[in-house]
């Protein structure tokens, strides 16, 4: 009868004196298997056989972060009454406590924190378990985190916080959380935009008004000029672009290219939105820096109604 190959080579590492890397033997990969399926008796039972409990694969997940993975309570706390590390890292900088973020599970999260999990590890990508937990809108989890010292302010590489993370991804009440804890909807990305500018680009109203509540300034601009206002009509959102007029977006404002939000109305053929920029003061005889107006950008679009009432917008009115 033939071995498999991998025992093979341990036991030709064992022969002639080589180190054997951890947890690459077949009863290590078993004790992961059984971790990440929730077996929590062949576990314990390969626990008493001399596994490592910090056993982990070449990328460095162990089973404590695959029953992480998998919501496996029962199996976790064994693991965890066992000795395993809550703060070992893998390849790619996750850890355990990463993991239950992202799945969402805030009994695991608890668990965790309560055995000394380290909020403010990060992955390679520069996200904590704040910023991944805020980003799939997991309240509970959120709420932890705060509680337990996360930092709001804390940012990925891109630049991004966990309030943008849940603004873009339109978790209102996560946001609200973030805010009511102290942070502030300020602070700008790499790119300059402020998770009001991120909920207007994903078209997300009740995060807009939620920020807008939480003190996050209306006109805050990208490192291109671009406002609220202009992305949430850019990106072909009239809801979030109405409830921003409602609440005082300058509407006349223009980006680098001189383009303003009446000219990003008339390109993208929103005749009720070019009627309400209209209604709160839009200059249709603003120019951008191609010296184009408005109506003449709704012309070169073949928007014929929108052209003629920018056209007779700009007509002085008579008494």
């Amino acid at each position: 009868m033939h071995k498999p190959a991998s025992l093979m080579m341990l036991l030709l590492a064992l022969l002639v004196g080589l180190p054997v890397a951890a947890g690459t033997t077949e009863a290590d990969r078993a004790f992961r298997m059984a971790a990440s399926v929730g077996d929590t008796t062949e576990v314990a039972h390969l626990l008493d056989q001399g596994v490592s409990v910090d056993s982990a694969n070449q990328f460095g997940k162990t089973a404590l972060m695959m029953a992480v993975g998998n919501g496996n309570l029962e199996t976790i706390a064994l693991l965890l009454s066992r000795g395993a590390q809550v703060n070992l890292r893998t390849v790619s900088g996750c850890t355990a406590l990463t993991f239950a973020a992202e799945n969402g599970h805030a009994g695991i999260s608890a668990l965790l924190l309560e055995r000394g999990a380290n909020v403010h590890d990060r992955t390679r990508a520069g996200w904590d378990a704040l910023m991944i937990a805020a980003r799939y809108g997991y309240y509970d989890i959120v709420d932890q985190l705060l509680f337990k010292g996360a930092d709001p302010k804390a940012s990925d590489k891109e630049g991004k916080t966990a309030m943008m993370q849940a603004a873009e991804k339109g978790h209102a009440t996560v946001v609200g959380l973030i805010a009511e804890r102290g942070a502030k909807p300020i602070c700008q990305d790499k790119k300059g935009r402020t998770a009001l500018l991120l909920a207007a680009r994903a078209g997300h109203p009740e995060v807009i008004a939620t920020l807008l509540d939480s003190g996050a300034d209306i006109d805050t601009a990208d490192r291109d000029g671009q406002t609220p206002l202009m992305a949430a009509i850019s990106f072909g959102h009239p809801e979030a672009a109405h409830l921003l007029l409602e609440r005082g977006a300058g509407v006349n404002l223009a980006d680098r290219d001189g383009i303003t939000p009446l000219m990003e109305a008339a390109e993208a053929g929103e005749l009720e939105l070019v009627k309400l920029l209209l209604e709160h003061g839009a200059d249709p005889a603003a120019r951008d820096n191609n010296q184009r107006t408005a109506a003449e950008i709704a012309w070169g679009h073949g928007y014929r109604e929108i052209y003629d009432l920018l056209q007779a917008a700009k007509q002085p009115r008579t008494k």
